[in-house]
């Protein structure tokens, strides 16, 4: 096996990672730690997938089946990051204002993270830096 199809999501989300906690802590102004993971600019998911789309498309070409597996892959990654998990972060919020209730005090409920989704914005990012990523690892890894 091809080491760099192996290496290549791994440096994908590695590189993508601090990435998003600078521009997530910027925005914020303070060092976001609470801010790291699901959500946000970029996406880890929309960056991993298309990375390796890109790389297979480069190295094994369009027509090969494995890209149409990846491209089909990547459309379901960025479906359930823009829409699915969008709903999911408001069902969290409702529940979490449910949970508050009038005295203002959550009791002991255990607060759920609201940011799941992401917004077009986001994804286009991380469909970017993936399709980036995968240029730079098929420079790299030349064969």
């Amino acid at each position: 096996m091809d080491l760099a199809y192996l290496l290549t999501p791994v440096i994908t989300w590695t590189a993508v990672g601090p990435i998003k906690f600078l521009i997530n802590s910027v925005k914020a102004r303070r060092w976001a730690f609470n801010l790291v993971g699901n959500g946000g600019f970029p996406s880890n998911h929309s960056a991993v997938v298309s990375s390796m789309a890109t790389l297979i498309a480069l190295r094994e070409g369009m027509g090969h089946p494995a890209f149409g597996v990846a491209v089909t892959l990547c459309f379901i990654v960025v479906i359930d990051a823009n829409s699915l998990r969008q709903h999911v972060g408001r069902q969290a919020s409702a529940i979490n204002r449910l949970a508050k209730g009038d005295d203002g005090k959550s009791g002991a409920h255990t607060w759920l993270r609201e940011r799941m989704g992401h917004t077009v914005v986001e994804i286009i990012g991380g469909l970017c830096t993936g399709i980036a990523i995968g240029h730079l690892v098929h420079a790299f890894f030349a064969r």
